[in-house]
């Protein structure tokens, strides 16, 4: 095969893909493998592979089976950690590049897309009895709240100031529970989907500028935008909300002194949905939240997409799995890593049919 093609496969493959010289030195990374490991192929080229990626259960047996046999050799579920960052659980296919030579080709096809997919499907049923939940609560709760507010109000007026501290504890604990109550509402939407091709720039330019003079006013919010992406088809309205909550989430984790957020979007083929009827969507358009505030809890990342699930002392655990529920509906998907002082909060968005325009 010329080089050429064999360049253009090598890019297009869909699968996440390193080559392994004999010495255990990383040759090249195609952009699926820099996608997967959030790394670029030139920081990884040229160091041994031990250095930059740790496995778990450890790889080099298979690497040399797979050396000394001249046979693939496939391992399931193994968890591969880069830089401390969370592990991403993935099956590894390890091959010889040619009879000949100990080069080895490793080919690692992540869980994360199953797993969030099952939870997807999980977080539906969730979210609709959520929304049936929230139908009740509207119409036995909301409705004596008010009562009782206003009639807290009214004896407020001919009570003296000591026992209006009374009074004001009732009106301000029925307005919270009120505004709880409006955060399960959302999860009803708000009626159909309008989706629609995007400029994704425009609407994150915007939502930063409402970050960057509202709740973030105290982080530095950088921006690293690819300018070749095409127009992304979603609900300009529902986005919004999505990215107002990932983007108060990041306010809220980081540091008061030296707060740092990172809006990044990029393209990249390599992730595809599946769908009801089987077939891969792909969903090539990805935006990142990036933080550096003290990253999740231990054990909750996988759960952090479902409702009542926080990484805040005192959240309700509602944001992120309204996130979720309209990603879910967009046909869109969310993924998180978090690592202290480092949390990736990742979009991924279809494309426009006729989306030619860049972003």
């Amino acid at each position: 095969m010329p080089d050429p093609a064999r360049n253009a496969v090598w890019t297009s493959l869909p699968i996440a893909a390193l080559t392994v010289g004999g010495d255990g030195t990383i040759l090249s990374a195609n952009p699926a493998a820099e996608a997967m490991l959030n790394c670029s192929a030139k920081s990884l080229s040229g160091r041994p592979l031990s250095e930059r990626l740790s496995f778990a259960p450890s790889l080099e047996p298979n690497l040399e089976r797979a050396r000394s046999g001249l046979a693939p050799v496939s391992v399931r579920d193994v968890a591969i950690c880069m830089n401390g960052e969370s592990p991403i659980v993935a099956s590894v296919q390890v091959a010889p590049l040619a009879n000949t030579s100990r080069d080895l080709l490793l080919c690692l096809q992540s869980r994360e897309i199953e797993d969030h997919l099952g939870r997807g499907r999980k977080l539906n049923s969730t979210a609709k009895s959520a929304i049936g939940m929230a139908d009740i609560l509207s119409h036995e709760i909301k409705n004596p709240l008010a009562g009782i507010t206003g009639a807290a109000q009214l004896l407020a007026m001919n009570l003296k100031r000591k026992d209006r501290e009374l009074t004001d504890i009732i009106v301000g604990e029925a307005r919270r529970i009120l505004a709880l109550l409006e955060q399960f509402d959302q999860f009803g939407g708000s009626g159909a989907i309008d989706a629609r091709p995007l400029n994704i720039h425009d609407l994150l330019d915007k939502v930063r500028k409402v970050a960057s003079v509202g709740f973030a006013a105290g982080a530095i919010i950088e921006k690293e935008f690819d300018p070749s992406l095409p127009l992304v088809l979603a609900d300009g309205d529902r986005l919004t909300r999505v990215f107002l909550n990932l983007l108060q989430n990041a306010a809220d984790a980081v540091p008061e002194q030296d707060g740092f957020i990172c809006i990044r979007t990029f393209y990249n083929a390599y992730l595809r949905a599946t769908q009801a009827d089987g077939k891969g969507k792909p969903l090539p358009v990805h935006v990142e939240i990036i933080d550096n505030g003290p990253g999740l809890p231990p054990g909750i990342s996988r759960d952090i997409f479902e409702p009542f699930v926080s990484g805040k002392a005192n959240g309700k655990g509602l944001g992120l799995a309204l996130v979720s529920t309209i990603l879910a509906d967009l046909g869109g998907w969310i993924a998180v890593r978090s690592a202290p002082g480092r949390t990736i909060f990742r979009v991924s968005l279809p494309v426009a049919s006729d989306g030619e325009g860049a972003a």
